[in-house]
Formats: structure tokens, C-alpha cells, sequence
């Protein structure tokens, strides 16, 4: 992913990751046919977005295609739109840069105060 110029990717910790690394992407997802029913039915999903990065992001940055719309002919032009839009792209590296630096909270120097105080005991 980190020599990729973008991304297609499935639903997940991966668009985490694609966020993180900085690569704009293209969203799929498909569920059972009869499991998505169900959880349209129930309205289970509170959410507009179900990518990972665009709820970080509080807006659509990678298009997502669901279900009925996963579909290669669909997604394909997709992806080949977003990498020849370039204001799009610098705009979605911008925000996932900002959203990177919210999420680091200088985890490895946490990390190793506890380990510290670990080994000194109490």
C-alpha cells in the first residue's frame, strides 16, 4: 500500500491504514445478500459513511460503493477520476495528514514511561 499512488480497498482497518499512509481510495463492501437486508431493516447502520477514513473524516473522501454498487465497472472509473483529480488529491492527503496528527499521541514515549515504571515496581 505504501508504494501505491492509490488505493482500492475493501471496508475496514485498511482504509485506517491508507488514511495513515497518507493514499487517497476507492471503498467496496459487500455483505450476504440476506445479512444486509436484515441490518437495513433493523437500521443497525447510524452511520452516512462505513469506511473507516471517511468517518475520521466526517465526510466522504473515498467514494464507497456498497453492496449493489460493488461492482468492478463501477468502481474502476471511480478510482482512475480520483487519481487524475489533483486539487481532490492534495485536499484528501491534507485531511488525512491532520487526521494523522490528531491520532498520534506520542504513543511510543507512553509506552516506554509505563515500561519503566513497570520495571521499578511499586
Amino acid at each position: 500500500m505504501i508504494a501505491a499512488d492509490a488505493v482500492l480497498t475493501a471496508s475496514g482497518t485498511a482504509t485506517l491504514e491508507a488514511l495513515l499512509l497518507k493514499r487517497p481510495m476507492v471503498v467496496g463492501y459487500r455483505l450476504d445478500a440476506f445479512a444486509y437486508r436484515l441490518v437495513k431493516v433493523l437500521n443497525l447502520i447510524k452511520v452516512p459513511q462505513v469506511a473507516m477514513a471517511n468517518i475520521l473524516a466526517g465526510r466522504e473522501l473515498a467514494p464507497e460503493f456498497i453492496q449493489d454498487r460493488c461492482r468492478a465497472e463501477l468502481m474502476g472509473p471511480a478510482l482512475l477520476a480520483l487519481m487524475a483529480d489533483e486539487p481532490r488529491l492534495a485536499e484528501i492527503r491534507e485531511t488525512y495528514a491532520g487526521i494523522h496528527r490528531q491520532l498520534r499521541r506520542d504513543a511510543g514515549r507512553q509506552a516506554a514511561q509505563a515500561l519503566l515504571e513497570l520495571a521499578a515496581g511499586p
